[in-house]
């Protein structure tokens, strides 16, 4: 099976673990997926096997310890020293897909707002493209940073018995607020400069949902970014 039809048994099958058994296996589970670095279809394929594992154990009363251990961060670390990387040819579309889907809402969400504020104000919608591209990698840079941030905080939460939710939601939340910040202060301190076009809140929605619907249908039928 390819690794997203072993990802919908994976999903299928943890529904019959027991809550102990469950919360052991997840905290393995996730710990491994990200690792973004892996073989996708290696390890989904020792993740299903560690699940088979896991329910046999189950039905004769034995428990995850029992079968992997007490220290399951320790098993996921030899895990993941035997499971190869990712081929590079396969790396360059996975990212590529991120950047153009950043790119896609982007566009769809400017076009709202511009629509939303224009029944209150004029608001321009002169494009400068030096200074957007300038704006837009700087964007995705905090991007990028944000979903890593986010998966070290779920790493940092597996294998605890007790995980301080409140406390990472205001981690998430002091980040999002410092984001927004950078934003704003991109906007009003970076110089519009270079050539210029008209770019409506018509266009930009059209534009970002065409970009958005290409990318979704090359998902489905699995060519490239997948």
């Amino acid at each position: 099976m390819k690794a997203k039809q072993l990802i919908e048994e994976n999903n299928r099958k943890r529904e019959l673990l027991n809550p102990q058994n469950e919360k052991y296996y997840m905290d393995m589970l996730l710990y491994i997926r990200l690792q973004l670095t892996l073989s996708e279809q290696q390890s989904e394929e020792v993740l299903i096997e560690m699940l088979d594992h896991l329910l046999d154990g189950q039905q004769e009363g034995k428990s995850a310890q029992d079968i992997f251990g007490d220290d399951p961060k320790g098993y996921a670390d030899e895990i993941i020293e035997n499971l190869p990387k990712e081929r590079k040819r396969k790396v360059f579309p996975f990212i590529s897909g991120i950047v153009i889907n950043i790119v896609s809402w982007f566009l769809m969400i400017r076009g709202v707002i511009i629509l939303a504020a224009s029944q209150f104000k004029s608001i321009p919608t002169t494009i400068y493209p030096f200074t957007a591209l300038i704006e837009f990698a700087v964007t995705l840079g905090i991007t990028l940073f944000g979903v890593w941030y986010i998966f070290r905080i779920i790493r940092q939460s597996l294998f605890q018995n007790k995980t301080n939710e409140k406390k990472n939601m205001l981690k998430v939340g002091l980040f999002a607020a410092f984001s927004m910040l950078i934003f704003m202060l991109i906007n009003l301190l970076i110089p519009k400069f270079g050539p210029t076009f008209q770019f409506n809140w018509w266009s930009s929605v059209l534009v970002g949902g065409g970009i958005w619907a290409i990318l979704s249908m090359l998902k489905k039928f699995e060519v490239g970014f997948n």
